[in-house]
């Protein structure tokens, strides 16, 4: 992985989110590449939650100050930054007043989900790409993790398709255990189809629950990693009939050689 560029996406990410199995491999990912001397960014959400203060992280003006279109509504795009202690990892926060300036991450205080969970997810995946076009920083890897990073897939092989600055970027997306129940807003699939992405390509969004979500980011994947162990039968024969290369990796604790390989098989496709 020497000198290759990765960019990581998750909406859950340590030190700055609380301790999950999602946070962490969101950060020993990361670490293993930067020291087998790769080149690494970090994207996540700027969650209300997360101390500006004690994580010292502060506004990238030149970055900032453009509008991301959200079903036809302009929203302005903040972008932050910061370092992970001892590690030399820059993350990059995708912000907005509106979307990510309340208390709970993902659902609120009684366990709901937030209505507005579904433009969040667009806006995430639109926020990335522009903030990743203005650094001019060409990624050999995309690696995807959460259900909140599935739509970038999708965005970077449809609505960006003709952006040369990921046009040869291979596309990883890990499947995790579900984290929720249901799913999100209905109405999803007509705001991804206002941006010309054709609905028959996004028909598993007419129901996005997590599965249904995974789906699309795994059509527009290039590999997957599945570190799930509650995989539905028909998400598997899924799986199997896309035929694309995939990690299964039950070993959560050394999964450093696996994932250096797997890279590597990606990178030659």
């Amino acid at each position: 992985m020497k000198d290759k560029k990765v960019l990581y996406v998750s909406s859950e990410v340590l030190p700055y989110s609380p301790y999950s199995e999602l946070a962490n491999l969101s950060f020993e990912a990361p670490r293993m590449v930067n020291a087998n001397g790769g080149q690494i960014r970090i994207f996540m959400p700027k969650f209300g939650n997360i101390n500006e203060r004690r994580h010292q992280l502060h506004e990238v003006i030149r970055l900032s100050g453009i509008n991301i279109v959200i079903n036809d509504i302009d929203v302005p795009l903040i972008i932050k930054v910061a370092s992970i202690p001892k590690e030399r990892i820059q993350v990059y926060f995708i912000d907005n007043d509106d979307y990510f300036h309340r208390t709970g991450t993902l659902f609120d205080e009684e366990g709901n989900m937030y209505p507005d969970n579904d433009e969040r997810c667009i806006f995430f995946a639109k926020g990335i790409v522009e903030t990743v076009k203005k650094l001019n920083w060409l990624p050999d890897v995309i690696h995807i993790h959460g259900w909140v990073s599935t739509l970038l897939p999708l965005y970077l092989r449809t609505y960006y398709k003709d952006e040369p600055i990921f046009s040869e970027s291979k596309i990883i997306t890990s499947v995790t255990d579900p984290d929720f129940e249901g799913s999100l807003d209905n109405t999803l699939i007509n705001k991804v189809a206002f941006d010309g992405i054709s609905k028959k390509t996004i028909e598993p969004l007419k129901n996005p629950t997590y599965h249904n979500l995974m789906r699309i980011a795994i059509k527009h994947s290039d590999g997957v990693i599945v570190v799930s162990e509650q995989i539905p039968e028909d998400f598997q024969t899924y799986l199997k009939n896309l035929r694309k290369p995939v990690l299964y990796n039950s070993d959560k604790e050394n999964f450093q050689e696996s994932y250096r390989t797997f890279y590597t098989k990606i990178l030659k496709k």
